[in-house]
């Protein structure tokens, strides 16, 4: 579309749009930001804010819709969490020199993964932005924190990119172009870039620059090209965004997969570490868990739980921080502890904000009330153990002083909310400020001085000296004594019941009140962008102090935890076992009345726990609990469960339930298949599988063959602990045919049509699976139930349960399942050539009678 044809205002609208085709643009019209045509019909549908059309350019009406300045946060935060992104264009030109529109330009885009306004982050959860690389069968990935400016990168396989990017979490992800179309069903915000901005050699130099070293060796990042190319795409993209070119990046951590126990999407969502299944954030290991007292140890908490380690010796670090403060003596320290970082502000997001001269003033006093609470938490930390938490403490101590000193001198105890308010410096910090000060304070004095004074001159005694922000100082004079106005006052303005004056004098004393502000506010933005620029010489402490406060705030809330769900410290092992005694599943005993504990054991000769029993039985809760345990365990922190002892695991696997994707393509039982798949082709001997009902989604014969060869590759070639729930009872045999997997079972009780869970796990098969009455307890009709129980007794009593022991899996046919009619089976056993007419006549007479009968 030519500007030519167009307004000038719309001919400059799409010269700055035409540059940003991919961005929703608020366009800044005085005190609205404006959207126009396709955007306007978006945002108003996105926004539920109304669409207009206004006036005509090119002949037609210009669809239009805005939102307020002052209130484009609230806009701009939903637009963020739709995965919108949106271009800032205001006005940076005159209006009062302006020839034809004011110049504008874009001055800032916001995406949902660049996100540093504090209105716009979830406080509770990392805001990450990635870049992946693709090269033959590896990847790439670079992954930042904008605001922190944190960078991880990581060289792996393919096929890890599903887990990686899900255990990740990032908002926002670059792709090279071309490649969006072949990872849709990631639910993921992508977003194409060129070609060249996935330079590795580019990207290395861009690194070293923004780290100012000659090269990566000191990061152990020298040699991660398809990680550089990834980190080439990122800055590239900061850049643009932020329209900026300063510092990006202040560190720089390699990431290697085998540093943490790797989870695939599928169990992240099943084992509902951070959401429920249908996307709740309650009930979930994080909701029971989290109880920080800010947000920085929310967000590492959820870094934790999403990053179990590997490393036995950190495990053991953070079991043994957990087990210096739940001990009885240190519990007054404990809570102590926690209360004093309930008022730690979000240092880490402040200081992030500082770097980018985008801080406010009450970040900054925060900052300060945060920095004076240090010695507290240190005397608290070297009471409970000096040694233990020397780390924490040293820290603590070298945090640099001048900090703290400055922001005390400088900021007011309560800074204004914005800067544009002034009242944000503190008085005796600039004597140039106070002047001007002094002068606004003495304002009220003069005003009053000065009506007494007219009051006498004129003899008129209604007479006020007032002041408005629209018309400023004023003399106003009621309208009965117009009559008696000295001749050199001005008229400014008539009202229905008097006139409002000035004088020469109050003019002039006007102008110098304001000059006087216009100068003060002046001197304090100039002022308050020094103290920015003084605190960048110790951001790098800074971020380090977040660090740490944030790591004492998650190591006291899982002890806090330990304390309040009685948890217990786990044994970590390199011995290939997972012994639990009482185990709990942390997350539902907390939504039950009672809940019964169960133990765990798997080891060599017991790798493999072939699970039956009823629906409801609490099959899936054991195999979950045993999962989470173990994850918590590798996270560092105590477990539900009065003993356990827990190997190293690489891996933690799930297939549970039954899902289609539709938009994929897929079905229910290809998804499972799928499923299967990945942890036959993944699992190691060090791994933890949990399969809960394999095969169901095809017929019985393809389905229990499945289920039985899955079992076994499981058990015999892989070797890895695996809990495999069922209601194929043939897989039982399995037990008395392959060393290593063991029959355990739930079981119940029935009291007439009633049924009662035990919920308590037994060795050995379950006798029957209750599917009748658990369909009875689900509100089957009655007489469905009926025609159900019946055809269950017949096969029950005229089909063999188990038939002779061979080395295969015993298998019964559909015609054993449908055709068991007792007189079909007798008619197979009678020599018919032997029957005399009356022996014939008297068993069709009797078969018809026990027709009858049923």
């Amino acid at each position: 579309m030519t500007t030519l044809q167009h307004t000038p205002m719309m001919a400059q609208y799409w010269t700055i749009k035409n540059n940003h085709p991919d961005y929703l643009l608020f366009y800044r019209m005085g005190d609205f930001y404006e959207l126009f045509y396709e955007d306007a019909e978006k945002a108003s549908r996105l926004l539920d804010i109304t669409l207009t059309r206004r006036g005509q350019s090119a002949g037609q009406p210009v669809p239009m819709a805005g939102v307020p300045v002052h209130a484009a946060e609230q806009y701009l935060a939903k637009l963020v969490r739709l995965g919108e992104s949106v271009a800032i264009c205001e006005q940076v030109g005159d209006p009062a020199t302006s020839k034809g529109p004011v110049a504008r330009e874009v001055v800032k885009i916001i995406t949902p993964g660049t996100l540093t306004d504090s209105s716009l982050l979830d406080e509770n959860k990392d805001t990450l932005l990635a870049a992946v690389f693709f090269h033959e069968n590896l990847i790439g990935i670079a992954v930042i924190n904008v605001l922190t400016g944190m960078l991880t990168l990581t060289e792996q396989s393919l096929f890890d990119l599903s887990s990686t990017i899900e255990r990740i979490g990032p908002a926002e992800i670059l792709i090279s172009e071309g490649q969006k179309n072949s990872h849709q069903e990631l639910p993921y915000c992508f977003v194409e870039r060129p070609h060249f901005h996935f330079d590795a050699e580019r990207g290395k130099k861009m690194l070293c620059e923004q780290l100012g070293t000659f090269d990566l060796n000191g990061f152990g990042a020298q040699s991660l090209a398809l990680a550089h190319s990834a980190a080439s795409a990122l800055i590239y993209y900061i850049e643009h965004t932020q329209k900026q070119t300063n510092r990006i990046i202040h560190a720089i951590t390699v990431e290697n997969p085998t540093d943490f126990v790797q989870m695939d999407p599928n169990t992240r969502r099943h084992l509902e570490l951070t959401e429920t299944l249908s996307g709740d954030m309650s009930p979930t290991l994080l909701s029971v868990m989290d109880t920080c007292k800010n947000p920085m140890g929310r967000r590492l908490l959820r870094h934790w739980l999403h990053h179990p380690l590997r490393d036995i010796t950190q495990i053991k670090q953070r079991q043994t921080w957990i087990e210096v403060l739940v001990a009885p003596e240190h519990y007054d320290s404990l809570q102590q502890l926690r209360k004093i970082l309930q008022h730690i502000a979000d240092i880490e997001r402040i200081v992030g904000r500082i770097g980018l001269k985008q801080a406010r003033p009450r970040d900054l006093s925060a900052l300060r009330e945060s920095l004076a609470l240090l010695p507290s938490i240190e005397a608290l930390l070297i009471n409970c153990n000096q040694y233990v938490f020397g780390n924490f403490i040293n820290a603590l101590k070298n945090t640099p002083s001048e900090p703290l000193t400055l922001l005390q001198r400088a900021i007011k105890i309560e800074p204004a909310v914005s800067l544009k308010d002034g009242g944000v410096i503190a008085e005796g910090f600039d004597t140039e400020l106070d002047e001007l000060r002094l002068i606004q304070h003495n304002q009220g004095e003069f005003l009053v001085a000065l009506e007494q004074q007219e009051k006498e001159r004129t003899n008129i005694p209604t007479l006020r000296v007032e002041y408005n922000r629209i018309h400023g100082f004023f003399i106003e004079v009621s309208r009965s004594y117009s009559d008696q106005v000295p001749l050199d006052y001005q008229r400014r303005q008539t009202l229905k019941n008097s006139e409002r004056y000035t004088t020469e004098y109050l003019s002039a004393f006007e102008e110098k009140i304001l000059h006087a502000n216009e100068r003060a506010l002046s001197r304090e933005k100039y002022l308050f962008d020094q103290v920015i620029e003084e605190l960048n010489n110790s951001l790098s402490a800074l971020k380090s102090l977040s660090v740490q406060l944030a790591t004492v705030d998650v190591i006291c809330t899982l002890a806090d935890r330990a304390i309040a769900l009685n948890l217990v410290k786990p044994i970590m092992t390199t011995e290939h076992e997972i012994l639990i005694t009482e185990g709990r599943h942390i997350v539902i005993e907390g939504q039950v009345e009672r809940f019964i504990a169960n133990h765990i054991e798997l080891h060599t000769q017991r790798r493999l726990l072939m699970i039956t029993g009823p629906n409801m039985g609490g099959k899936s809760t054991y195999m979950r609990q045993c999962a989470l345990i173990a994850l918590l365990a590798h996270v560092g922190s105590f477990v539900p469960a009065k003993s356990a002892t827990i190997t190293l695991l690489d891996q933690i696997f799930t297939r549970i339930g039954a899902n289609d994707d539709l938009a994929s393509g897929r079905s229910t039982f290809l998804v499972e298949m799928s499923e299967a798949a990945t942890i036959l082709n993944r699992a190691t001997l060090n791994s933890l599988v949990l399969i809960d009902e394999i095969g169901r989604g095809t017929s019985t014969y393809d389905g229990l063959s499945l289920a039985h060869a899955i079992a076994t590759d499981l058990a015999q070639r892989i070797g890895c602990f695996t809990l495999f729930a069922t209601h194929y009872f043939e897989l039982t045999e399995l037990a008395t045919q392959l060393e290593g997997i063991v029959n355990v079972h739930f079981d119940a009780v029935e009291h007439g049509e009633h049924i009662v869970f035990l919920h308590t796990l037994e060795e050995g098969p379950a006798s029957r699976s209750y599917g009748i009455q658990v369909a009875r307890l689900a509100g089957i009709p009655r007489d469905v139930i009926y025609q159900a129980q019946r055809k269950l007794n017949m096969l029950e009593n005229f089909t063999p349960t188990t038939k002779p022991t061979t080395p295969h899996l015993a298998v019964v046919t559909q015609q054993d399942l449908f055709q068991t009619d007792p007189i079909l089976e007798e008619l197979k056993q009678l020599k018919v050539d032997e029957l005399t007419a009356r022996q014939a006549l008297e068993i069709l007479y009797r078969w018809r009678e026990e027709l009858d009968q049923n």
